[in-house]
């Protein structure tokens, strides 16, 4: 039988993932315990769930789509052990709710050592705790996983006269798979090349069928269309789409607003394949043409963001691209008189006095893998803060990925001339780090200006 797992390329990788995880809990404290489980199901009515989503970690090390499984490493000095507690076969079930994989194949196909029923979780995890120093969780985020852990201590503790010595050692786990998760292995970059392909094609689509009169939330219907049809299993975010005022709205969720004439539509919208995320936006008029205060705004956004391009690189802090974009949004707003140099002095106290944040405020990256805002800090490290001040900004390094997503939004006021009112403008696109700059990954969609106006004609 052709069931779901047989040919998921992340099992190789997830393999080498433990491998390297097993050599740094080892370098680390010698060996340990590594419990990880995986997302619950949520209730989304009284009688369905919402479509299942595995928690990123989870997978991360294991590929392994199904709920209600948990992984367990058993880490030694030399070597180590990876099981998996998973449903079992149920046949009337599946018949329900779809394949499972089950506890007997589930070895041969994760490349993992064993696997048992997940109701014999409680039974083996204090034999796995026993006489271990250190144990790998994910601290104080699940009370059903915290409620779970005191009882297997509980039941190690109770074997003490017995001479079995219980773990005195706790670490948190996302630590370490965080710092591993933020640069990005091939198999990664791969599927996310193809997410950020599918989701540029869906912006096409989306610009193609926009005219006047539509709805907001039949632009999103050509987004979906797209990313299914190309395989991608979800959105990684609620598509935004927002015609006029509504894009000066940060998270407006596709509504049913109408598009009109003379008015822009911002798209901020990406899939999500194989559990990766990609994150595009673009901003163009509904009929085709931008009118010069849009014309305007808009190339002032487009040369923030390549400056900020031009800063993503390696050995530059993650800061720098903001920092970038930050300089011309804020020379562009100053150029347009938005920002009054007569009140503000020069550009440097501009930015300083943070003048530009009426207009901007939000920050122009973050970082893009599994989850659409993914894991791994923004500071370094491995590094002290002195009295008074932070810990410096993480330094960019090649297979980091991250967003560029500089924007201008204007709102209505009496000190702001109405031809730029609720004019909202975003560029984004997802930019891997490379040995001397960066790839713009999704590009497969335009941000020239002529270009955008001939794909809404056409």
């Amino acid at each position: 039988m052709n069931h779901p797992h047989s040919h998921n390329p992340l099992m190789h990788a997830c393999q080498q993932r433990r491998d390297r995880l097993a050599s740094i809990i080892q370098a680390k404290t010698g060996g340990g315990v590594v419990i990880l489980g995986t997302a619950p199901e949520k209730a989304r009515n009284r009688d369905s769930d919402f479509p299942y989503r595995h928690d990123s970690d989870f997978f991360y090390l294991t590929g392994f789509e199904e709920p209600a499984a948990t992984l367990v490493m058993l880490v030694t000095k030399s070597s180590y052990e990876t099981h998996l507690f998973c449903r079992p076969k149920d046949l009337e079930r599946e018949i329900w709710d779809g394949y499972r994989l089950g506890p007997q194949e589930a070895p041969a196909h994760l490349r993992i050592n064993a696997a048992y029923p997940n109701s014999e979780l409680d039974q083996k995890l204090p034999d796995f705790l026993a006489d271990q120093d250190a144990v790998y969780v994910k601290l104080a985020t699940a009370s059903q996983e915290d409620t779970s852990l005191r009882g297997w201590m509980n039941t190690v503790r109770q074997r003490a006269r017995m001479g079995v010595n219980a773990p005195e050692v706790f670490h948190d786990i996302e630590v370490i798979l965080h710092e591993m998760r933020l640069f990005k292995d091939p198999e990664e970059i791969a599927i996310m090349r193809q997410a950020a392909a599918i989701s540029a094609q869906a912006h096409i689509r989306a610009m193609r069928s926009c005219k006047p009169g539509k709805r907001e939330y039949q632009l999103e219907a050509e987004l979906l269309y797209e990313f299914r049809y190309h395989g991608a299993e979800s959105v990684a975010y609620n598509s935004i789409v927002a015609a006029g005022a509504n894009a000066c709205v940060l998270h407006h969720r596709a509504g049913s607003a109408e598009l009109l004439d003379g008015d822009l539509c911002l798209i901020d919208a990406g899939c999500e394949l194989h559990g990766y995320a990609s994150d595009i936006t673009r901003t163009f008029p509904i009929n085709g043409r931008f009118s010069s205060a849009q014309r305007a705004l808009y190339d002032i956004t487009l040369a923030a963001q390549q400056a900020a391009v031009d800063a993503t690189r390696p050995g530059h802090s993650f800061i720098d691209p903001h920092q970038a974009a930050v300089k011309v949004l804020t020379q562009g707003l100053i150029d347009e008189k938005l920002i009054r140099i007569s009140e503000v002095g020069s550009l440097d106290n501009a930015i300083e006095t943070g003048a530009y944040k009426r207009f901007y405020m939000h920050r122009t990256s973050h970082w893009l893998g599994m989850d659409v805002h993914d894991v791994g800090s923004y500071r370094e490290l491995n590094t002290v803060a002195q009295a008074d001040t932070e810990r410096p900004w993480r330094t960019l390094s090649e297979n980091m990925v991250l967003t560029i997503e500089p924007g201008l939004y204007i709102r209505p006021a009496e000190d702001i001339p109405k031809a730029y009112w609720n004019i909202g403008i975003r560029i984004e696109d997802d930019a891997l780090v490379t040995a001397n700059g960066c790839d713009l990954i999704s590009r497969g969609v335009p941000v020239d200006p002529v270009e955008i106006e001939s794909i809404i004609r056409s």
